[in-house]
């Protein structure tokens, strides 16, 4: 059941510049999630390695129009957005044709700000936008913080996790000041976490020395279904609703719910 306070269609950006940190899985994952939970939901693919759209079931030869068209040749968002196997979950396709555009878009004054020209629908269409970001700080990555209303960042549990962090809150503050002054961090999620390693527990216990409230309590896991169900073309859910994977993106889906209506709330 959704809210009755929710009334405003949510974007949030999903945003790591390092690669496989989860990022997609977590853009696929938590889509279907907030669908189950009867949000409207829609991700737009921008990395033009495609994963998310190629995840869902959405083959190649089946993306007549991307979001490459969205950007580049001003194609409007219900021309390209296409629905999924999962009830209520949607998706604006990518494919390799996105990796020219901060060629093409270098010259445009008005580059950082397309894709917020571009997704503009109403209201009620979506309940949720989730943004499903390249694994770099360029000009994509900053068209969807321009855009968003938070972000969201997956880091994974290993070495080194919190030091690319810093350049990413340093843009997300950039941004803030010149082209987005609403634009919030939504939070910061732990992925591939193994309870049972100590450098898991320790990266958790940096995090949240370091970044308080901003992690979610929900953590996700390393699990086999995981990384199995986009070989099958499924969110976890879908292909296994019983493992630890669906059970955490769920989980998310709800503590993610339930902060937003808290800030509604005060």
């Amino acid at each position: 059941m959704i809210p009755e306070r929710q009334k405003k269609m949510r974007i949030i950006a999903i945003v790591n510049q390092k690669g496989g940190v989860g990022k997609t899985t977590t853009a696929i994952n938590l889509g279907a999630a907030l669908a189950g939970l009867g949000h409207k939901t829609l991700i737009v693919d921008l990395d033009p390695q495609g994963n998310a759209s190629t995840g869902l079931g959405i083959a190649p030869s089946a993306r007549d129009k991307t979001t490459y068209d969205l950007l580049i040749d001003g194609a409007a968002l219900p021309d390209i957005a296409v629905p999924t196997s999962v009830k209520n979950l949607s998706i604006a396709p990518a494919t390799t044709d996105l990796s020219s555009t901060d060629v093409e878009l270098g010259q445009r004054d008005n580059r950082v700000f397309l894709l917020k020209e571009a997704l503009v629908v109403d209201q009620h269409t979506y309940g949720y936008i989730l943004i499903d970001c390249p694994p770099s700080l360029s000009l994509l990555t900053v068209n969807a913080l321009v855009c968003a209303d938070s972000v969201l960042v997956p880091l994974q549990a290993e070495f080194f996790a919190l030091e690319g962090l810093s350049q990413l809150l340093l843009t997300i503050r950039e941004v803030r000041e010149t082209a987005n002054p609403a634009l919030r961090i939504e939070g910061v999620v732990l992925t591939m976490h193994d309870a049972r390693n100590n450098l898991s527990r320790q990266v958790e216990d940096d995090a949240r020395a370091n970044l308080g409230e901003l992690v979610f309590n929900t953590m996700v896991p390393r699990n086999v279904r995981l990384s199995e169900a986009p070989s099958f073309a499924l969110p976890v859910m879908a292909y296994d609703p019983a493992s630890k994977g669906s059970v955490a993106y769920t989980d998310l889906a709800n503590e993610l719910l339930e902060r937003q209506n808290e800030k509604l709330e005060n």
